[in-house]
C-alpha cells in the first residue's frame, strides 16, 4: 500500500516561535523525529506539510525552513500559513510564497476567528486570489463553523477546499464515547454538496484526548463517507498533535506509535467497508493538491 499523509506538522522551537506550544508539544518534531514514526506495512510513504502556526511574522520563514528539510522529512508539498484578510499585504504574501515550488495551498486558521469571518469581503478577496493562483485552501474549523465553510465554497466556487479533521466534531472519550451529532452530520452533508470540497480523515484522535477506540471513531468515519463519498476523502495523521495522550500525565505525554495506530484504525475501517485503499491513502490527496 502507498500512503501520503495529507496532514503532517513539523516544527522546531529553536528555529521559529510558536506561542501555542506547551507541554509535550513544546519540543522539536522534525525530520529525525518523523523518521522514527514511519508507517509499517506500506510500500511507499510521503507527506504534505500543513502550517504549524508560528507567529505571523514568521510564516514565510516556516515555509523556508520546511523546504530546507523536505527531502529528509519525506515532504512533497507544503500548505503554507497565510492571512487572507489583509488586502494588498495578502497579495504580497502569496506572491512571496509562489517562489517555493512545493507550496500547493494555504491555510488561514479559521477555528479561532469569529463566526462569519470567512464571509467577510476582505477574506473572500484573499480566497479568490488563492483560487486564481491555482492553489488550495485548508479549512480548519470547529463543528459549529461548518456552515461558514459551505458559504465560502458557494461564494468562491473555483477554490478547492479541504476540511481539516472532519470539522472537529465532538467524539467524546474512549471511556465515554459520543455519537455523531445531528447538527454536525447535517452541516457536513451540506458542505459536501459543493463538489470542490474534500474532507480529511485526520485529527479525531486529538478530539478524543489522544486515546480512542476504533468503535468510538468509526461512526464519524462513516458519516464522512456518507457525505463525501470515497473519492473525496483522504487520510492524515495530524502528527504530532494527535499523538498526545492528554490524560496520561499532568500536561499530557507524547505516545510513540500513535501515528501508526491511527493509520491502522482507518485502514481497517476502509477494509471493512470495501473501500479502495489506493484512493483513500494516496491518489485522492494527490488529485486534490495537484501533485504529480
Amino acid at each position: 500500500m502507498r500512503v501520503i499523509d495529507s496532514h503532517l506538522h513539523l516544527w522546531d522551537p529553536e528555529v521559529l516561535t510558536y506561542e501555542w506550544l506547551e507541554g509535550p508539544l513544546a519540543w522539536r518534531f522534525a525530520e529525525e523525529e518523523i523518521y522514527e514514526e514511519q508507517l509499517e506495512g506500506v510500500s511507499e510513504e510521503a507527506a504534505i506539510f500543513v502550517q504549524a502556526d508560528p507567529i505571523e511574522s514568521q510564516s514565510l520563514d516556516e515555509v523556508r525552513w520546511v523546504d530546507s528539510i523536505a527531502l529528509a522529512a519525506g515532504v512533497v508539498a507544503i500548505v503554507a500559513g497565510a492571512r487572507l484578510d489583509r488586502g494588498a499585504a495578502t497579495d504580497a504574501q502569496l506572491e512571496a510564497l509562489s517562489e517555493f515550488d512545493r507550496v500547493v495551498g494555504v491555510r488561514h486558521l479559521l477555528q479561532g476567528e469569529p463566526d462569519g469571518f470567512a464571509l467577510s469581503s476582505a477574506f473572500q478577496r484573499g480566497a479568490r486570489e488563492v483560487a486564481r493562483r491555482g492553489w488550495t485552501f485548508d479549512a480548519c474549523v470547529r463543528a459549529h463553523q461548518l456552515a461558514d465553510v459551505a458559504a465560502l465554497a458557494a461564494s468562491v466556487p473555483d477554490l478547492p477546499i479541504v476540511l481539516d479533521h472532519a470539522g472537529k466534531p465532538a467524539v467524546g472519550s474512549a471511556s465515554v464515547p459520543a455519537a455523531p451529532s445531528s447538527d454536525w452530520q447535517r452541516d457536513l452533508g451540506a458542505l459536501a454538496q459543493h463538489p470542490q470540497v474534500f474532507c480529511k480523515m485526520s485529527g479525531l484522535p486529538a478530539e478524543s484526548g489522544g486515546v480512542w477506540t476504533d468503535a468510538q471513531l468509526q461512526p464519524f468515519l462513516d458519516a464522512a463517507l456518507d457525505a463525501f463519498g470515497p473519492e473525496r476523502l483522504m487520510w492524515g495523521s495530524d502528527w504530532p498533535v494527535s499523538s498526545i495522550d492528554a490524560g496520561r500525565l499532568a500536561g499530557g505525554a507524547y505516545v510513540v506509535g500513535s501515528r501508526q495506530r491511527w493509520f491502522r484504525t482507518v485502514a481497517d475501517w476502509a477494509d471493512l467497508r470495501g473501500l479502495d485503499a489506493e484512493a483513500l491513502f494516496w491518489s485522492n490527496a494527490l488529485t486534490f493538491y495537484g501533485i504529480r
